[in-house]
């Protein structure tokens, strides 16, 4: 949202809002669902539907396996051997395998470039499994501020890892507007005195958070 006179993006005094910044997570907003990249990957595999997802929920080993590798205290070939005998699926590869359905929501790529070229700070908070499948051109493009779990150590739901994501835009956490598909990530957010936003389509969250920052962000429905 230009200012009148043409010198550029107006300010959050300007916009009416006193939100500066915007902070999203990765896998499931800024991609497709991500539980139905487990759906898909459990079909490919012979595996139960939600074979993936209930071992996670149910089986403390391995959300254990999960925190490791959020963090980066334990290796990808490690988290990929021990998981795939947990589900009984060949090691090699299984990150790769689990995520092959994963696609990139263009729409909400879209909103946050035009949030950034309009004077939002954007910044990354993502819960990694590994680290070497960002794009990470891409995310130079998107964002002022990065925070992948397995770089720092530190893993969603923890306060911490929030308050990095502020200071890595250069702002305080009350400034920023957080988007998680988790709810329980959007919590110590909102206990910081973030604006959260329940990320469920690019159709719902992009109006949201152009009343929030008081920007623009022209979301146009896909074509069929």
């Amino acid at each position: 949202m230009a200012s009148d006179d043409g010198g550029g993006p107006v300010g959050p005094r300007e916009r009416g809002t006193p939100y500066r910044g915007l902070l999203v997570d990765w896998g499931g907003v800024m991609t497709g669902d991500v539980f139905d990249s487990f759906r898909g990957f459990c079909a490919h595999e012979g595996l139960e539907p939600d074979a993936v997802r209930r071992r996670f929920r149910e089986d403390r080993s391995a959300r254990e396996l999960l925190i490791g590798l959020e963090t980066g205290t334990l290796p990808e070939e490690e988290f990929e051997r021990r998981f795939g005998a947990m589900l009984g699926v060949a090691a090699p590869h299984l990150i790769e395998r689990i995520f092959a359905g994963q696609t990139i929501d263009e729409q909400m790529l879209a909103a946050v470039e035009r949030a950034r070229d309009q004077g939002v700070r954007t910044g990354l908070i993502s819960n990694s499994w590994g680290t070497s499948r960002y794009d990470r051109p891409l995310l130079a493009k998107l964002f002022d501020g990065i925070v992948i779990s397995g770089e720092v150590g530190i893993r969603k739901p923890a306060l911490a890892i929030y308050e990095l994501g502020a200071e890595r835009i250069g702002l305080t956490p009350p400034q920023c507007v957080f988007v998680d598909d988790l709810p329980f990530n959007l919590k110590p957010a909102a206990e910081l005195g973030m604006a959260t936003v329940h990320h469920t389509s690019a159709a719902e969250t992009v109006p949201q958070l152009e009343r929030l920052l008081g920007v623009e962000l022209g979301y146009r429905l896909p074509r069929p």
